[in-house]
């Protein structure tokens, strides 16, 4: 009786988990309530076959003493419902185990959720080509006041999703393709990967762009057969720039312009000042930050209204209230705000546990699908980055299920020996 319900449980996460990647483009909230229900299922699944095993890991520490070290700032800043928050917290963490110890183990189920990451970056190749020709996504959308088109959603997300979906679902059969014995595979992966760079230029959304071009770059290096035609696509990119002042002038000017006027001003520009205000608050309080979600309460405060001396930054002319947002747009700097600087050293030692796990043992052109998830999660973890807020959907969904996926793919899984309940 008691595996029957087990496996039963498995059954209902899984059948949870496949499709997230649609839930994330287009139902935040149930997206969230999967991953607070698998977390549960997962939680109770251990309870019933008494398999702990996947608390061992070095990754699981560090991400445990980065949950404690924000429930306790949390404690100390006195905010009732920052604590709350702060204990729930931890239930992103508890859903990657899932992942890797109970719902992807199976090779089969990968194979589906490949398919399915696959499906979505087509649907979203498609809906961003459908605007940019006829102005209008098919939900009688123009592009966004920046300029950037929103493919077949209603916000500017699709950057994002693209890069998280492309690169697991696409990426792979471009690599096979790249290792046939006739061109033929080379120029089809080549044209591929052509019409993604091409279609991440047109999105005109700077980061997921740089991120999937980082991407490709990491491939090129360890995939010596598609080196050559990953260098044509990136000629090719850069001549599609070059005519965007032509062909897509409003992706020109955010691309190129807006982001020449952010670095040569970067006190002033927005992401400078979210910086600032970030290294301001770790600065008043190193040790315990400001709880959970603190940069969203303290930014409108005058006392951090000032730049950072220790570094030589001055606040911009434009500052004040108008550097606010609701989270600083940066993994490492949101952590630092909300538990301090032992925080932000956590999050540090929590990806390098992550990534040294992910990566042991890989072969790139043995298993192209293991090399794609790996190279996607170090990427999210790349410190030089603006990012949405992890403490939100999409964004935590996003790294939750490609970090739960390339950790489930890694040698670590088979040699804690999980218990599931299907392959």
């Amino acid at each position: 009786m008691k595996q029957r319900v087990e496996q039963w449980m498995w059954r209902i996460a899984t059948g949870l988990v496949i499709p997230m990647p649609v839930l994330l483009l287009y139902a935040l909230a149930p997206a969230e309530i999967v991953m607070t229900v698998v977390a549960v299922l997962f939680v109770t699944h251990g309870f019933l076959t008494r398999h702990w095993n996947w608390l061992r890991q070095p990754w699981i520490c560090a991400a445990g003493l980065l949950w404690g070290q924000i429930i306790l700032s949390s404690i100390v800043t006195g905010r009732g419902h920052a604590i709350v928050q702060a204990a729930c917290f931890g239930r992103y963490f508890l859903f990657i185990a899932a992942l890797q110890a109970w719902i992807l183990p199976g090779a089969r189920v990968r194979a589906v959720l490949a398919r399915v990451y696959g499906g979505v970056a087509i649907w979203l190749v498609a809906g961003c080509w459908q605007q940019y020709i006829w102005g209008r996504n098919i939900w009688g959308y123009g592009r966004w006041a920046d300029g950037a088109l929103l493919g077949p959603l209603w916000a500017p997300r699709v950057g994002s999703g693209l890069f998280m979906t492309a690169l697991p679902g696409l990426f792979p059969t471009a690599i096979r393709l790249s290792q046939r014995d006739s061109a033929r595979g080379r120029i089809m992966a080549t044209a591929m990967l052509l019409g993604l760079v091409l279609t991440m230029v047109l999105v005109a959304q700077r980061m997921p762009l740089f991120l999937m071009l980082g991407g490709m770059g990491i491939v090129g290096l360890l995939v010596p057969r598609l080196r050559g035609g990953l260098v044509a696509v990136l000629l090719l990119g850069a001549g599609g720039v070059a005519l965007s002042p032509v062909l897509a002038p409003q992706a020109y000017h955010k691309l190129v312009v807006n982001f020449i006027a952010h670095m040569h001003a970067f006190a002033d520009s927005p992401y400078g000042m979210l910086f600032i205000r970030a290294g301001v608050m770790i600065g008043r309080h190193p040790w315990f930050g400001l709880g959970f979600d603190g940069f969203r309460h303290a930014c409108p405060d005058p006392a951090y209204f000032h730049g950072l001396p220790w570094l030589g930054v001055a606040e911009g002319p434009h500052g004040g209230a108008t550097g606010c947002n609701l989270h600083p747009h940066n993994y490492y700097l949101l952590m630092g705000t909300m538990g301090g600087i032992p925080a932000m050293g956590l999050f540090i030692a929590l990806a390098v546990c992550l990534l040294v796990s992910i990566w042991t043992g890989i072969v790139p052109t043995r298993d192209p699908q293991r090399l794609m998830v790996a190279i996607v999660a170090t990427l999210v973890f790349w410190p030089v980055a603006s990012n949405s807020s992890l403490l939100t959907q999409p964004a935590a969904g996003w790294l939750s299920m490609i970090t739960g996926w390339a950790l489930a793919v890694s040698p670590v899984a088979s040699r804690l020996q999980y218990v599931h309940g299907g392959d």
